[in-house]
């Protein structure tokens, strides 16, 4: 087993380090602060990432991305874990789910997407469908030869900046094993589209300048060649392209977790009390190796899991478990960062507080650490027939 890098994954690790640390770090502490993101400061962002050559890297070459195996990647998100999410969210990822456009859409959806033209964002989420996506109330019924979309998502991160929004919505019943379950269609929906409201969401304490978004449809009619796949189908649409956020949400909190611990680790070293540095203590020098140890384990699961993709090999369950452990990782490694640090941890003058806070969306969002556990459990005991 070779554990090491390429030459050229060592030089992309370096370079989008570089730019976090250059081209997002400065505006951390006003993103902050002001909860706002100017539109300038994004185009900028997202320029500079075109001018890279880093724009939709998770895109084939066939299409105008960087065409990055799934190793790479998540070392690319990885480094951007370091960053202010907010912010990073502008080194544009375009969401792999547009890969299904088809005829006219990669004209006018996939291709503008790659090239950093226009925005997406993903909605699934509804008030009373989270974990249960096929509980979804937001429905599109057919009407001469279009479909009238109602419903509200929310949670819906990013459409305060998107050019257009992939829409999941019930488009029928079918019965299932486990009872009647609704029937989902995914739809490409442009911002101004009549009968569609982008509101404000709610105010978070992770991850501020990030925002999240509430969607209202009411009577919206989308041509049915704004469907995205085939009717009915959405469900698995979804399953086939959103393995990739949750290896996403593995990596970064990998890389938030990292920076987490360089601050920790040399503060350790140079923090006297009682005549020698703290770090001298067993009880943060045992901090410290827990803290790696958990960081270096969080990290091999989550590579692993993407060379089994680039293996073309299953990898439901160490994606799960990569989602899993290294979230919770992430809220033990920046507790226990701040408890190193003392009252100054929790000072707006370091940016632990901000990672603490950060830390407690990761095991909800893009599924709780509950359903990676169902995820893990099911591909367990299902082989031996529990």
């Amino acid at each position: 087993m070779n554990f090491g890098l390429s030459e050229e994954q060592e030089m992309i690790v370096e370079t989008v380090r570089a730019f976090v640390e250059t081209e997002i770090y400065p505006h951390e502490n006003e993103v902050e602060r002001s909860g706002i993101i100017p539109p300038e400061l994004g185009d900028e962002i997202r320029r500079k990432c075109i001018d890279l050559g880093f724009y939709a890297c998770n895109f084939p070459e066939e299409v105008g991305g960087a065409g990055l195996d799934h190793v790479t990647f998540t070392l690319v998100e990885r480094e951007l874990g370091r960053g202010s999410l907010g912010l990073t969210v502008f080194f544009g990822r375009p969401s792999g789910i547009l890969m299904a456009c088809e005829g006219e859409q990669r004209e006018r959806y996939l291709l503008p997407a790659v090239r950093g033209e226009k925005i997406d964002a993903l909605a699934i989420t509804e008030p009373d469908a989270g974990s249960d996506m096929r509980g979804m109330k937001c429905a599109a019924r057919r009407d001469a030869g279009d479909f009238v979309l109602n419903g509200t998502k929310h949670f819906i991160s990013h459409a305060d900046v998107a050019d257009f929004v992939i829409v999941f919505a019930a488009t029928g019943e079918e019965e299932t094993p486990k009872g009647i379950k609704k029937k989902i269609t995914a739809f490409l929906v442009d911002r101004g589209t009549p009968g569609f409201e982008i509101l404000k969401g709610y105010d978070s304490v992770s991850h501020r300048g990030y925002h999240n978004c509430t969607l209202n449809f009411t009577d919206c009619r989308i041509p049915e060649a704004q469907v995205l796949g085939e009717v009915h189908r959405g469900f698995d649409i979804a399953n086939q392209w959103l393995y990739g956020t949750r290896l996403t949400v593995a990596a970064t909190c990998v890389g938030r977790a990292r920076r987490v611990f360089d601050l920790a680790l040399p503060y350790a070293a140079e923090r006297k009390q009682f005549g020698k540095p703290i770090g001298a203590n067993q009880g943060v020098s045992f901090k410290l190796a827990d803290m790696i140890t958990e960081i270096d384990a969080a990290d091999w699961l989550t590579l692993a899991a993407a060379w089994r993709l680039d293996a073309e090999l299953s990898a439901d369950r160490q994606i799960a478990s990569a989602k899993l452990y290294a979230s919770e990782m992430l809220a033990r490694v920046t507790d226990e960062a701040i408890q190193i640090f003392g009252g100054m941890g929790l000072m707006d003058d370091l940016p632990l507080a901000r990672f603490w806070r950060d830390a407690r969306v990761e095991r909800i969002w893009d599924g709780t650490s509950e359903i990676q556990r169902h995820i893990i459990s099911r591909d367990l005991l299902r082989p031996l027939g529990a």
